[in-house]
């Protein structure tokens, strides 16, 4: 064991505790799957991530630095959103500089992530996005343990770009406040869901026109208080079918007492960006 540079991240945040936590291990060089693993348990956060050089392969490409990224129950993430932001935070804290002045290009285990830097902001480029339809007979199942009817989804899609998600558009955004949900039957049903409901004011950009929520029991996260990997495939899927604009901001996490902000934008090219602020929290060492 040997002290390593350490960092806490709060993630779509703008001020301390508004957002998602992040453990961030910054030189994580000689440890094992079993060491990350047992780190990531101990945190008990929804993500541990842990900075290691670009692999060959990874440098060739472009990769400035690599990820791990784990779960409090040991699972290794190929890619999840709020990791990326909060690392990709860490790595330029600790003063290091990109190969391209305007892009950092992060790898995992899911492969490149292309992450932008506008003023106090950065953005991931959201990976290809998986969609296909929900069974018929899951989706009223669901319904039951969110405590709604099935009348108040209007759509529903089974979204995976890494993390797989079954997403719902419900008929309000009180509808989405309101959810109390039955976490013990949804992680009996196995199945990660977010809800999403966006606003008839959402083109206004500068106010959160849209909300969503998150629940991840089968992970073992009841409620996920700001989930980028989720934003990123709503707005690939919503923006695709004209159901949301080319550019809004999301509220996510206020009944988790949080007040997380998700910036989402389409460029002209059709690459969708989910961005927001990260705050260092702690900073220190960690004798892993």
């Amino acid at each position: 064991m040997r002290q390593r540079p350490f960092k806490q991240i709060d993630v779509f945040s703008h001020r301390p505790g508004d957002g998602n936590p992040l453990a961030v291990v910054l030189d994580a060089q000689g440890l094992d799957d079993a060491d990350m693993r047992r780190f990531a348990a101990w945190t008990n956060l929804s993500e541990t991530s842990f900075l290691l050089p670009p692999t060959e392969a990874g440098r060739t490409a472009g990769g400035d630095y690599r990820v791990r990224i784990f779960t409090p129950r040991g699972a290794e993430l190929p890619f999840a959103g709020h990791p990326t932001l909060g690392t990709c935070h860490a790595w330029l804290e600790a003063g290091h500089v990109p190969r391209d002045a305007g892009l950092v290009v992060q790898e995992s285990a899911g492969g490149l992530v292309r992450i932008q830097r506008s003023g106090d902001r950065l953005a991931f480029a959201a990976p290809p996005l998986r969609r296909s339809d929900a069974s018929p007979a899951l989706v009223p199942l669901i319904a039951g343990a969110l405590g709604i009817r099935p009348q108040q989804i209007e759509a529903a899609q089974l979204l995976d770009n890494g993390p797989r998600w079954l997403g719902l558009v419900l008929d309000s955004a009180e509808t989405v406040h309101r959810l109390r949900p039955d976490h013990a039957r949804l992680k009996d049903l196995g199945q990660d869901v977010g809800v999403i409901h966006v606003g008839a004011d959402a083109h206004d950009a500068t106010q959160p026109g849209v909300v969503v929520r998150a629940f991840a029991a089968p992970m073992g996260n009841p409620e996920d208080p700001v989930t980028g990997s989720l934003n990123a495939s709503f707005a690939q899927w919503l923006i695709a079918e004209g159901r949301a604009p080319h550019s809004y901001l999301v509220a996510q996490g206020e009944s988790l007492g949080r007040a997380g902000r998700v910036h989402i934008r389409q460029d002209a090219q059709g690459q969708v960006w989910v961005g927001g602020r990260s705050l260092t929290c702690i900073e220190g060492t960690a004798r892993l």
